[in-house]
């Protein structure tokens, strides 16, 4: 079953919330359809780095989902991008993002793209970090 837009940013802001992601990041989101991106936990308006915000975009339209977060790191294997995504399907969900047994730390869906090798890009979990407001993807 398809969601609304109005659905799936109450579930996006629900899952930034358990997230612990900043109280303004979230606002921001929901009022304004601002989405931040992290770097080692400080985030940044995506507006403010026009070729990610593009493909934020052209990943949301291809694959019809939401983005309500990315986080940015630079790897051995290249300077990738984890867009965090809800799906259009309620059905999945209930895993988009599960809590782990230590604290702070999150699976999360996400599409995530190798700026360095866009053949690399793809869909899957990540590990999230959560601290003072921001998030991380360590695994």
């Amino acid at each position: 079953m398809s969601s609304t837009k109005e659905e799936k940013k109450a579930k996006c802001t629900e899952i930034m919330e358990t997230l612990g992601i900043y109280k303004p990041y979230i606002t921001g989101f929901n009022k304004k359809d601002k989405v931040c991106f992290f770097e080692r936990f400080a985030g940044f308006w995506v507006y403010q780095e026009p070729e990610i915000e593009t493909k934020m975009k052209e990943i949301e339209k291809k694959y019809n989902c939401m983005v309500y977060a990315i986080t940015h790191e630079l790897t051995e294997f290249g300077e990738l991008y984890s867009f965090l995504v809800l799906t259009d399907h309620k059905a999945e969900w209930k895993n988009i993002v599960e809590k782990t047994d230590k604290a702070n730390e999150f699976y999360a869906f996400a599409y995530v793209w190798n700026k360095d090798d866009d053949t690399c890009s793809e869909f899957g979990t990540v590990m999230i970090k959560s601290f003072g407001g921001g998030i991380m993807r360590f695994a």
